[in-house]
């Protein structure tokens, strides 16, 4: 007796052992006890928590005869650990199939390829015939299938149940041959995928960005991530000897240790003489970027100024106007709009013009030469901005804040002189928000007392005293979570991550724990480690101080860059309002296909695996194209404490708030925050926690140089932190040594 649910057995959701499975049913009465059984776990908690809570499913039940079993177990066709698709596995045990499917008793472990079965309970020819049926049935339906069976007495074969793997990585888009690709989204800190349009305009950024540059770098869509491809590299016997050493900056340790992992993989054993053809700054961007960094160096203040100015003029021509119709463009935060008004256009139309339909008045209908205008806005990624005063200064700080750890042997102080940096956008914004906070006055219950969605949606309809947010939001509102996804709402458009952040401020009573005191305070230490350390090593001294006036700046080019995303957002949106129904569905499409709008059901199924992929909580920071995740073969720890590295120095005890998303996100004054990872988007969370634990990331990654300007102690690259620790679980948080403790 079987479940049959629509759901169930499904692409997206397994629903493995959620309904009942009943054995050995004898007789009428009994069998028709079982069919209620098996209808009722329907309503059950299990079922009922995995599906998302909600009003219970249909199910139907299955009655089939029972196999008198010899053996019984799974077969996957993919392997379900590494997610090698070239490798299939086999878990099986005496007697029935439960054995195996519910984790009771001895299960003997075959990995195709690994040789004859010995001293199983399965022989080389149960094997071969099981290895036979899997490529059937994966050729069958198209997907790497989790196949029950059993053999019965007389040695036969029965299959019992088919269904899809739900939990493998997709795979990268077939080349012909074995590539590895890196993982660049956690560099911001983001692991969501990418909507169509976001990873579209993605490419074109991140391709405008290094022209100047003289390089390029090839962006491969897997899963919605946004992946390198290191094969040539990896291969490449002159780029190997430094390429591990070269992605400590920005990649971390857990990219390092996977790709030193793969070039000693035989496979990707280099070929003298064979090296690719590199894309390599011509020697006049050379001598421009030497120079730059040091004039940088010489003359920090100057560097910061022209920064600056920069930053401005992007702001200025991203900002100044509409470029379909000639108007001033929206303020970056809307106010005085209906809760309905709010949630289908706010941010779509700049303030000011008339209601979608209607033109502006006194500007004739445009048409299709307006859609035009907007469109090749959004095609057109050449800010103008040459890279002497905006790529060189902060090149200059992050060299200045790396090659000291070097010189003095990673020497922990190092650490503390980066702490409470000056110049950093992403700082001054969050300590801009805790000023707010504090400004609130006769608004204090209100503001703590409400939901923060429900105090978006007031704010957005113009229902809310304004009480400096306006203000905030003008010079904030173009960031938010996964913001360098075009098509991720900013905050001007759903201020409700900034409300939640508000809330988390005003339930510091403390005031040594007030965040521009503990800013203070990581500064007055850096500069007390500062001294010590010039009088160990001089250079590294005069870099630390070098880094101390430009490592801030890491903030700005991205910062910058936001202004134009936020602008091209705002010019999808006005043509998916001429597209579309739901204009957001204009994100589902690329930059390409505005010209040439595919098929609904197109859309649609674009939209169904992006929210698959939402819902994913792991994703590989290294992938083989047959669809191996590096990581899941290497070595496992030896269990003793959460390990990962050392990001901020100090040592915290306090009760974990495990956080997906940072939209209404709660977080008690002192308590540990634990993530996947983090972008500036989830910095004001910083505000009131007291320490930071990351399952991605890198040292010089936003997390952590935020942790570090605030003092707090981080801990970054704990493999499965948000699953191994539980909210309310009193933690440890040692930022020098790099573990995690439970207590």
């Amino acid at each position: 007796m079987r479940s049959s649910a629509p759901g169930e057995d499904g692409d997206e959701a397994s629903f493995a052992g959620q309904y009942e499975t009943l054995l050995d049913v004898e007789g009428l009465e009994p069998l028709l006890a079982a069919i209620e059984v098996c209808r009722g776990s329907a309503a059950g908690e299990r079922v009922t928590s995995y599906r998302g809570g909600g009003a219970s499913g249909d199910v139907a039940v299955v009655v089939q005869r029972m196999i008198e079993a010899e053996v019984a177990g799974v077969l996957f066709t993919a392997n379900p650990v590494t997610g090698c698709r070239t490798e299939m596995a086999v878990d099986a045990a005496a007697g029935a199939g439960p054995a195996v499917v519910d984790g009771e008793g001895s299960v003997d472990h075959y990995l195709r390829g690994g040789g004859p079965a010995e001293g199983g309970c399965l022989t080389s020819e149960a094997l071969a015939t099981l290895w036979a049926a899997g490529e059937r049935l994966q050729a069958r339906f198209g997907v790497p299938q989790d196949v029950e069976w059993a053999f019965d007495k007389a040695g036969e074969l029965w299959l019992l149940q088919s269904r899809p793997i739900t939990t493998l990585f997709p795979l990268p888009p077939p080349t012909g041959d074995l590539r590895v690709y890196l993982e660049f989204g956690h560099v911001q800190g983001m692991l969501q995928p990418a909507t169509p349009m976001g990873m579209s305009t993605l490419k074109a950024l991140v391709t405008a960005m290094l022209k100047p540059l003289g390089l390029h770098v090839e962006i491969t869509d897997i899963g919605g991530r946004l992946y390198g491809d290191m094969t040539d590299l990896v291969r490449d016997p002159k780029a190997r000897k430094r390429l591990v050493k070269l992605l400590a900056v920005d990649f971390g340790p857990r990219a390092q240790a996977a790709i030193r992992h793969v070039m000693a993989d035989p496979r990707f054993a280099p070929v003298p003489g064979s090296a690719p053809r590199r894309t390599t700054p011509s020697p006049r961007t050379a001598f421009r970027a030497a120079t730059g960094i040091a004039r940088a160096l010489a003359r920090p203040a100057a560097a910061r100024v022209r920064l600056t100015a920069a930053v401005e003029r992007m702001r200025q021509a991203s900002a100044d106007t509409d470029p379909a119709v000639g108007l001033p463009a929206a303020e970056p935060a809307p106010q005085h709009r209906s809760p309905e008004t709010a949630a289908t256009s706010a941010e779509r139309e700049p303030r000011g013009r008339e209601p979608r339909g209607q033109e502006p008045r006194g500007h004739e209908p445009r048409g299709q030469e307006a859609h035009a205008e907007r469109v090749r806005f959004v095609r057109e990624w050449d800010t103008g901005e040459s890279p002497d005063d905006l790529v060189w200064p902060i090149a200059a700080g992050m060299l200045a804040a790396t090659v000291p750890g070097y010189l003095l042997k990673n020497d922990g102080d190092v650490h503390t002189a980066l702490g409470g940096m000056p110049h950093n956008v992403t700082i001054e914004m969050d300590l801009a928000l805790w000023r707010l906070s504090q400004q609130v006055g006769e608004h204090r219950d209100l503001l703590l007392g409400t939901p923060p969605g429900e105090l978006s949606e007031r704010w957005l309809a113009g229902a809310l005293p304004e009480f400096g947010l306006g203000a905030f939001l003008r010079a904030y509102g173009h960031r938010g979570a996964a913001e360098v996804d075009v098509g991720v709402p900013r905050w001007s458009e759903d201020p409700a991550p900034v409300f939640a952040a508000i809330q988390n401020c005003l339930r510091v009573t403390d005031p040594e724990q007030a965040p521009d005191r503990r800013f203070a305070r990581a500064a007055d230490r850096a500069e007390r480690a500062l001294r010590d350390l010039r009088r160990k090593n001089r250079l590294a001294g005069f870099l630390l101080g070098r880094a101390r006036e430009l490592a801030g700046l890491r903030e700005a080019g991205k910062f910058a860059g936001l202004y134009r995303l936020q602008q091209v957002r705002r010019q999808l949106l006005l043509i998916g309002a001429e597209l579309f129904d739901d204009p957001d569905d204009v994100m589902f499409l690329t930059v390409e296909e505005l010209d040439a709008v595919p098929a609904r059901a197109v859309i649609d199924a674009r939209k169904a695996v992006y929210r698959r992929e939402m819902r994913r909580r792991a994703v590989p920071v290294a992938l083989l194209s047959d669809g191996t995740d590096v990581e899941a073969t290497l070595p496992g720890d030896d269990g003793a404490d959460l390990r990962g590295v050392a990001a901020s120095a100090g040592r915290v005890t306090g009760q974990a708030r495990i956080v997906l998303d940072p939209a209404g996100a709660y977080v008690e004054p002192g308590e540990v925050l634990v993530t996947a990872t983090t972008d500036p988007g989830w910095t004001p969370l910083f505000l009131t926690a007291a320490a930071l634990v990351t399952e991605t990331g890198a040292v010089m990654a936003h997390g952590p140089t935020v942790a570090r300007e605030y003092g707090i102690p981080a801990v970054i690259c704990v493999p499965g932190a948000t699953t191994r620790i539980r909210t309310g679980e009193v933690v440890t948080v040692d930022g020098r040594a790099g573990t995690v403790t439970r207590a």
